[in-house]
């Protein structure tokens, strides 16, 4: 299992036990809205989509993503780690925070922390990250972490495409 810290986070490996608060934050209104719905609605889809994606992920490539907590409390707040898409060359970096933890510097210090494991202990030298179109916010917490946009691309929607050489 993996785990870091940041000067006020905590971030490990997902797990089951953590179904409760992954439910609670995919089925956010900003989730939909900017990443999309997966239609999971009960604790016993949480845990199965924990198990497929982010311990399966971490289990075959050594990263996924990992929770945010307070290092104070212990309280969830979001995610934020890196995600092997079947659609891009190098990993992408994610995150989500609860809309009561944004504009605090958490998702900032959690990417930031992601990108520093990313380097000195996965030894990754390119980082992908995509956005919304319209996630302005996203967009310019990239761009504070040093990302620079290289184009447009088409998925479900269009997205922005970004990178960082590590």
């Amino acid at each position: 299992m993996t785990h870091f810290n940041t000067a006020r986070l905590k971030l490990r490996t997902i797990t089951t036990n953590d179904a409760a608060f992954y439910l609670q934050l995919i089925n956010e209104p900003s989730w939909h809205q900017y990443i999309g719905d997966r239609g999971i609605r009960t604790l016993e889809e949480a845990q199965k989509a924990i198990v497929n994606g982010p311990l399966d992920m971490q289990t075959r490539l050594g990263f996924s993503l990992y929770l945010a907590e307070l290092s104070e409390t212990g309280e969830p707040i979001g995610l934020c780690g890196l995600l092997k898409r079947n659609y891009l060359e190098y990993p992408d970096l994610g995150y989500a925070f609860l809309p009561q933890y944004w504009k605090q510097g958490f998702a900032n210090e959690a990417a930031s922390g992601v990108l520093k494991y990313a380097k000195e202990v996965l030894n990754l030298t390119q980082i992908l990250a995509t956005t919304d179109t319209d996630n302005q916010p996203s967009m310019q917490l990239l761009q504070k972490l040093g990302f620079s946009f290289s184009k447009k691309i088409m998925l479900d929607k269009e997205l922005n495409l970004f990178s960082l050489d590590l």
